[in-house]
């Protein structure tokens, strides 16, 4: 293979990384910016909640909080790996497959704890703050943007 379609095809595959990656981007900041809050409006504007739910609730969302940073750390840290595998690869190297497969595993456990908390905020409800709370967080999953 020649140098100049090597090149062309190693700027081609880093593109259509760094595309995903900023693809995955935008709808992180995306959802992340929406959808929660609409959660956190349902659950602590719209349910009605008694003083023991709230300071439940909000204890439930403390330590989510921490382990959400812990998650993304790690999530950052599997991306800063795909930078560093991709700049020392000529290709879809063992390194470059780790790395992807690193950021994966630290994106679904984020997904897995989420919706863990989700439960474990729902379980704290009445179940006519839970079918209210189903709802909305139905309708956070499916909703398309406009």
């Amino acid at each position: 293979m020649s140098v100049g379609l090597r090149n062309l095809l190693f700027t081609a595959a880093l593109a259509a990384v760094a595309a995903a990656l900023g693809a995955w981007g935008g709808a992180r900041y995306v959802v992340g910016a929406r959808a929660p809050a609409s959660l956190h409006e349902t659950v602590h504007h719209k349910l009605d909640l008694s003083a023991e739910q709230e300071r439940r609730i909000d204890a439930l969302e403390g330590r989510f909080a921490v382990r959400r940073k812990a998650l993304e750390a790690d999530m950052r840290a599997a991306n800063a790996e795909l930078a560093a595998a991709i700049e020392a690869s000529d290709g879809y190297s063992p390194q470059v497959q780790a790395a992807v497969d690193h950021f994966h595993h630290a994106m679904g456990a984020l997904q897995k704890e989420t919706i863990a908390h989700v439960f474990d905020m729902r379980a704290e409800l009445t179940p006519a703050q839970a079918a209210r709370f189903d709802a909305e967080v139905a309708r956070t999953l499916t909703a398309e943007d406009k």
